[in-house]
């Protein structure tokens, strides 16, 4: 069993050499895992040839709509904002709440990130997030590695709720139920994150010691508060669908106030460094051109979600369901044609660099350039989902997950996080994760003689640590960043948090259990 196990994990195995050990970029290393793959599922696993063509080419068809597509689609809004010069009035505004680095990546990567997985989810919350702080000035690979820190703990909500809500679909259990046992495992990180993010900029920045933070220590503390309050007596009254939307406006809003109050007229060694000499006013008009594309962003994916039925549900009956795997359990791959965060964001940037005064024919310039800038990251992210569906229909995965279970017995609830950041780490995506382990979870509980629903609510709480690993995640940093190449050197930079974020959730879960 342990030989299974092991060569199951040959192609997560090759990943972490070739990513951290071998600096191998991305678009290189994954294709190669999906070499690996592909021959231990005809061989070890004895899949027909036919179930691993159409497993590998549903990967491509989800790498491509609608996961690429987002990545694109959110790259190209930021390109085109910096193409029409309005991301200097974006910057000008947004130092005009506080030029202090570290307030700034609160407000950007943790609360706006936020709210960006919340709403939409599939890399949003790192693209634009990462591509905003680029244009303020932040180092790009700084950028990378604090967004994706932060877009970890709003995960488990993002897309209006889909990981949670899956994950009690799947199991039967109750989403008010699932959400809250969700937020309980998570509130340790979620006030932990903000001081994260912060201490990581803190050092980059050249801090010296604990002293240097002082002055945004209560900040820091609220902003983590505020979210975490707000999202559990969401998921308690409401349900699973809005925790991070709700969450994150709240700690933006109370970051943004604490931080006008208590850093009023305060300079620091950590202030972003822009010009003062554009004495010109800036007016309402002026503000709603330069955001306007993000502004759209928001509205249209707020119009087209669930929270809007009359919008939402015409829109979503607009899909083709394709048959593409052939082997057992098989089916349809949906393809949603317009109520998909890619097509809206791209709408969305159309119409705002239209507002903005850019041609149609320069706006057509950008996305093209943009499409050109994303090649490496395509071919990465095309390769990792197809690596993910052959080990998931091939069983390779399910292998990995009965050794764990296997082997840790009594203990298993300290690994039961775990087997959810594995299930992220493989297909990139928190719900896939809840389709592949929450049945494990809960079978597993109950054998056990422990609460299911905790341990299903552990393997979500799980995936969101897996999201800051996964080579998919890490593919849309680097291109958001124009760091595609040195996805070695960011992974290198957040394994040790993935680590953290692992045995932390395994502690919670394993004494947590104990308490419910």
């Amino acid at each position: 069993m342990f030989i299974h196990f092991l060569l199951a994990m040959l192609p997560i195995i090759w990943l972490i050499i070739a990513l951290s050990g071998l600096k191998m970029a991305g678009h290189v290393a994954c294709p190669i895992a999906l070499i690996i793959t592909v021959i231990e599922a005809l061989f070890l696993w004895k899949q027909k040839i036919i179930d691993v063509l159409t497993g590998g080419l549903e990967g491509f068809a989800m790498a491509i709509w609608p996961i690429c597509l987002v990545i694109v689609a959110a790259v190209f809004t930021y390109n085109l904002v910096v193409h029409t010069k309005n991301m200097e009035l974006i910057k000008k505004m947004l130092t005009s709440v506080s030029r202090d680095k570290r307030v700034l990546v609160l407000i950007i990567a943790w609360g706006f990130g936020g709210f960006m997985e919340g709403m939409a989810g599939f890399g949003t919350a790192v693209a634009i997030p990462a591509g905003i702080l680029c244009g303020l000035g932040f180092e790009p690979i700084f950028a990378a590695t604090v967004c994706l820190v932060a877009n970890t703990t709003p995960v488990a909500f993002g897309s209006i709720g889909i990981p949670t809500v899956t994950a009690a679909n799947v199991t039967g259990f109750s989403p008010h139920m699932t959400a809250s046992y969700v937020v309980l495992q998570l509130a340790i990180m979620v006030i932990l994150v903000p001081f994260l993010v912060v201490f990581i900029t803190g050092k980059h920045e050249g801090a010296k010691g604990i002293g240097d933070y002082k002055e945004i220590l209560f900040i820091t503390l609220m902003s983590g508060l505020s979210f975490l309050v707000p999202q559990y007596l969401t998921a308690k009254f409401v349900g699973a669908e809005l925790p991070a939307v709700i969450g994150s406006v709240c700690s933006m809003a109370v970051t943004i106030i604490l931080a006008k109050v208590m850093l009023k007229g305060k300079a620091s060694k950590f202030d972003v460094e822009i010009e003062d000499n554009d004495d010109t006013t800036m007016t309402v008009k002026d503000a709603f051109v330069a955001w306007s594309p993000f502004i759209l962003v928001l509205l249209f994916l707020l119009l087209t979600s669930t929270l809007v039925p009359a919008i939402h549900d015409p829109l979503s009956a607009i899909k083709s369901n394709v048959p593409i795997y052939s082997g057992e359990g098989a089916s349809p791959y949906t393809f949603t044609w317009v109520s998909t965060p890619g097509v809206l964001i791209l709408i969305a940037a159309f119409i705002g660099g239209l507002i903005q005064g850019c041609p149609v024919g320069e706006i057509f310039v950008v996305l093209g350039k943009t499409v050109i800038q994303m090649f490496k990251t395509i071919i990465t992210i095309m390769a990792v989902l197809a690596t993910a569906k052959i080990m998931g229909y091939s069983g390779m995965t399910q292998s990995i997950a009965d050794f764990i279970v296997r082997v840790t017995g009594s203990f298993y609830p300290l690994v039961a996080p775990l087997i959810g950041s594995i299930g992220t780490f493989v297909t990139g995506s928190t719900t896939s994760s809840s389709v592949l382990f929450s049945k494990l979870q809960a079978s597993t509980g109950a054998e056990l003689n422990i609460n299911q629903i905790w341990l299903v609510a552990a393997n979500t709480v799980g995936s969101t640590a897996g999201k800051i690993i996964s080579p998919q995640s890490i593919a849309v940093a680097t291109a958001a960043t124009a760091t595609v190449g040195k996805e070695s050197e960011i992974l290198t930079k957040v394994i040790k948090y993935f680590v953290l974020f692992v045995i932390i959730y395994g502690l919670v879960c394993y004494f947590g259990v104990k308490l419910i």
